[in-house]
C-alpha cells in the first residue's frame, strides 16, 4: 500500500500529505470554525452547504427536512440489507435499599436468534452505573464509532428527587432509548461486552474498565504534541453543524422548561381558582348551579393543563436533552478522528525527515495510521448518515405529537367553557320560566 493521503482524505478534497508538508501558504492555514457567523452549515449526505443562518430558534425546525420523501431519499443504508435478529427491552424498575445504599435496578430483557448468544432469551437487572460501565466499554472499545448518550447520572439535590416515580419513569424511557439504539447498530451490537450485559447475572466490571484501548494511547502519546494541519472539509461541516445545532437546542430548551415553570405555576393559580367558586357556590342559593358550572369548568381546564405539562416534562424536555447529549458525544468521536490523523500526519513526517537523512524506508507503522484514519473517516461519515436519519425520524415525531396532544388540551379546555353556555342558557331559561309564572 503507497503512503500517500488517506483516501478518506483525497475524497474530501484535502491534499496529499505531501504537498502539505512544505510550507503552508495562506490559503492552505489550518481551518478555524466560526459559528454564529453570517453562514451556517447545513450536510447532505456529509458535503457542506451554506445557507443563511436562522433568524430565531424556531427557524430551527424548518429546516429539520421532516418529509417522508426526503426520509425515504436517506434511509439507513444498514437497514436496507439487514433483518433486526436483536431485541431489548428496559423496564420494571424496582427499589432496592440497604445499610450501605439505595438504589433502582431495572429488568433488561433480550430476544435473539444470533449464534454469539448461547440462549434465545434473557433477563436480567441491572442499575444505572452498569449502562454506564457498558457505555464505557463500548467507547474503549469502538473509538470510531458514535455511542448513544445516557441520561445524565447526577441531579441536584433538593431539586430532583431520583426516587421519585417520574424520574425514575423518565430515566428509563432513555436508558431503553440508549440500549436499543445500541442494539440496532450494525457494529456495536456485535461488541461482546453488549453480549455480557445482556446475559452475564453478575458483570465483571472492574477487569479493564480503568484501561484505554491501544488506539486511543497511541493517538494521544504521538499526536499530543502536534497540530493538526487541516480538518478536511466536510468534517469542518459537520463540526460546524454541530455547534450551530446545539445552540438552537439549548436555546430551545432553556426556553421550554421557562414555559413548564410558568405553566406550572399558573396550574396552581387555576386550582385555587376553581376551589374560591366551589365555596362560593356553597353560599349562594340561587346562584350555586352556574357556580359550580364555572368551578367545574376550571377543574377541567386544570386537568388538561396538566397533562400539557406532564406531556412537555416527559415527552418534550427528555428529547431535546438526549441530543445536546447525544452532540457531545458526536464531538467527542471528531476530536479523536482528528487525532488519528494528526498521530498519522506527525509519524508520517518525522519518516519523511528520516528518509531524506539516512533514506530510511517509509515503515509499517505509518501505513497502518493511514489505515487507522481511514477507518475514523468511513465509520464517522456512516454513523453521521445513522444519526441524522435518527434526529429526522424522532423530531418529527416529537413535533407531530406534541401537536396533537397540545389539540388535545386545548379542545377539552374548550368542550369544558361550552359546557358552561349551555348550563348558563338553561338556567337564564328557567329563571324566565318561573318569572312568568
Amino acid at each position: 500500500m503507497s503512503v500517500g493521503a488517506p483516501r478518506g482524505l483525497a475524497s474530501s478534497g484535502q491534499k496529499p500529505i505531501a504537498e502539505i508538508l512544505h510550507p503552508l501558504s495562506a490559503a492552505e492555514e489550518p481551518i478555524s470554525v466560526t459559528v454564529g457567523g453570517d453562514k451556517e452549515a447545513g450536510l447532505t449526505n456529509g458535503t457542506p452547504v451554506e445557507t443563511s443562518s436562522p433568524a430565531s430558534a424556531s427557524s430551527l425546525f424548518n429546516r429539520l427536512q421532516l418529509d417522508d420523501d426526503l426520509e425515504a431519499d436517506v434511509r439507513d443504508p444498514y437497514t436496507l440489507t439487514e433483518t433486526r435478529d436483536l431485541f431489548v427491552t428496559v423496564d420494571d424498575p424496582k427499589k432496592h435499599v440497604s445499610t450501605m445504599e439505595t438504589y433502582i435496578t431495572y429488568r433488561v430483557s433480550t430476544k435473539t436468534s444470533r449464534i454469539e448468544f448461547d440462549l434465545p432469551e434473557y433477563c436480567v437487572r441491572r442499575r444505572y452505573q452498569d449502562f454506564d460501565w457498558l457505555r464505557i466499554k463500548l467507547e474503549d472499545s469502538q473509538p470510531t464509532h458514535l455511542i448513544p448518550p445516557l441520561p445524565e447520572k447526577f441531579v441536584m439535590k433538593g431539586v430532583v428527587d431520583r426516587f421519585s416515580e417520574e424520574f425514575v419513569e423518565t430515566r428509563m424511557k432513555a436508558l431503553d432509548k440508549f440500549l436499543k439504539r445500541v442494539a440496532d447498530h450494525p457494529v456495536l451490537s456485535f461488541n461482546p461486552h453488549l453480549n455480557a450485559f445482556l446475559s452475564a447475572k453478575d458483570l465483571n466490571k472492574r477487569q479493564g474498565l480503568a484501561l484505554l484501548t491501544k488506539v486511543g494511547e497511541s493517538v494521544k502519546h504521538v499526536a499530543g504534541g502536534y497540530k493538526l494541519r487541516a480538518r478536511p472539509a466536510e468534517f469542518c461541516a459537520m463540526g460546524e453543524y454541530l455547534d450551530t445545532f446545539s445552540q438552537k437546542l439549548g436555546t430551545i430548551d432553556r426556553i421550554a422548561q421557562r414555559i413548564l415553570k410558568e405553566q406550572s405555576e399558573y396550574l396552581t393559580e387555576v386550582r385555587e381558582y376553581g376551589t374560591l367558586y366551589s365555596s362560593w357556590a356553597g353560599s349562594e342559593e340561587e346562584l350555586q348551579r352556574p357556580l359550580e358550572g364555572v368551578a367545574g369548568c376550571v377543574s377541567t381546564c386544570c386537568g388538561a393543563l396538566e397533562e400539557q405539562c406532564e406531556n412537555m416534562s416527559q415527552d418534550f424536555l427528555p428529547v431535546l436533552r438526549e441530543y445536546l447529549l447525544y452532540i457531545e458525544s458526536m464531538k467527542n468521536v471528531l476530536r479523536k478522528r482528528d487525532q488519528s490523523q494528526a498521530e498519522y500526519e506527525g509519524r508520517l513526517e518525522a519518516a519523511v525527515l528520516r528518509k531524506q537523512e539516512d533514506r530510511t524506508p517509509i515503515p509499517v507503522e505509518v501505513e497502518k495510521c493511514q489505515d487507522k484514519v481511514e477507518c475514523f473517516n468511513a465509520d464517522l461519515k456512516a454513523d453521521w448518515e445513522r444519526w441524522q436519519s435518527n434526529k429526522r425520524q424522532d423530531f418529527k415525531q416529537l413535533l407531530i405529537g406534541m401537536s396533537d396532544k397540545n389539540i388535545n388540551t386545548y379542545e377539552k379546555s374548550q368542550a369544558g367553557w361550552e359546557s358552561l353556555i349551555t348550563l348558563l342558557q338553561e338556567k337564564q331559561t328557567e329563571d324566565k320560566t318561573s318569572e312568568t309564572n
